[in-house]
């Protein structure tokens, strides 16, 4: 079973993400920050990472950048979601080592195709 990493300060957000994905049999580890995501990712590894930019205490552009640091993390795909759509910050994500984006509002179903895909 593989693992994902849903990492969003909205709690509502982080269900609606673990629901739809433990819906399709995977394992979901959940952090409110980026700070948190990277603690529980060390203790217990991750096949992606699905991450909001705009958090507290480490976005995920920080995320992203920490994550990459690390030997067993270095091609994990990391899959953004979040309400920015600038072109500008799309290249920010890509170049921290992004693999895809999804603009929030979104459908679980596109949600689970874009998971299916870069996985």
């Amino acid at each position: 079973m593989q693992t994902i990493m849903a990492v969003d300060d909205s709690e509502s957000i982080r269900q609606m993400v673990s629901f739809s994905l433990k819906m399709k049999n995977y394992n979901v580890m959940e952090a409110e920050n980026g700070r948190e995501a990277c603690k529980k990712m060390e203790q217990c590894k991750a096949d992606l990472l699905i991450t909001d930019l705009d958090m507290p205490e480490m976005n995920g552009i920080e995320l992203i950048r920490h994550m990459r640091l690390l030997p067993h993390y270095q091609n994990t795909p990391v899959i953004i979601l979040t309400t920015h759509s600038d072109r500008e910050m799309k290249q920010q994500a890509k170049d921290a080592g992004a693999t895809a984006w999804i603009t929030k509002p979104f459908r679980p179903s596109q949600l689970l195709l874009l998971v299916e895909k870069v996985l």
